[in-house]
């Protein structure tokens, strides 16, 4: 009987690590902004509940704090309704409660909408680096053909 050696780690097996902020495109699904904004919220107030064993009347405390302003486990219900059509979440509340929750993955939603990714600050200079070496290439590529072009006139 062959045993599986689990002292070994499996290359194949291996992920990289998720670099930009958001949920699965599942999670917010299909339909108008107004019920994705709602499923995602709805996510996040789940992902709290099940890791952190924070209940939406603890969220709604926590946003009341942190924006100054009373927020209400009522409020939080209307935001995460799909039906609840007159009530969507403020950008500020929105804002809070990414911060109260750590809630990452929501950052991807408005930037996904707008074709980019939202990345950690740490990884702004690598960004950068890449765009530098792009630039630098375009630019070496563009000299030789002048160089060229100047030799052909000689």
């Amino acid at each position: 009987m062959a045993r599986r050696d689990d002292r070994t780690m499996d290359l194949l097996a291996w992920e990289p690590p998720q670099v930009a902020a958001g949920y699965a495109p599942t999670v917010a699904g299909r339909g108008s902004i107004d019920s994705q904004i709602a499923r995602l919220i709805s996510q996040a107030l789940r992902d709290a509940a099940d890791e952190c064993d924070v209940s939406r009347s603890d969220v709604a405390a926590m946003l009341s704090y942190d924006l100054g302003r009373p927020v209400s486990e009522d409020m939080l219900n209307k935001w995460t309704s799909e039906a609840a059509t007159g009530h969507r979440i403020p950008l500020d509340a929105f804002c809070s409660l990414v911060k109260v929750l750590k809630a990452k993955e929501l950052l991807g939603f408005i930037p996904n909408l707008l074709g980019y990714v939202a990345v950690p600050e740490k990884y702004a200079d690598i960004i950068e680096m890449h765009l530098i070496e792009e630039k630098t290439r375009d630019l070496d590529a563009r000299k030789q053909a002048l160089s060229s072009r100047l030799k052909g006139r000689s």
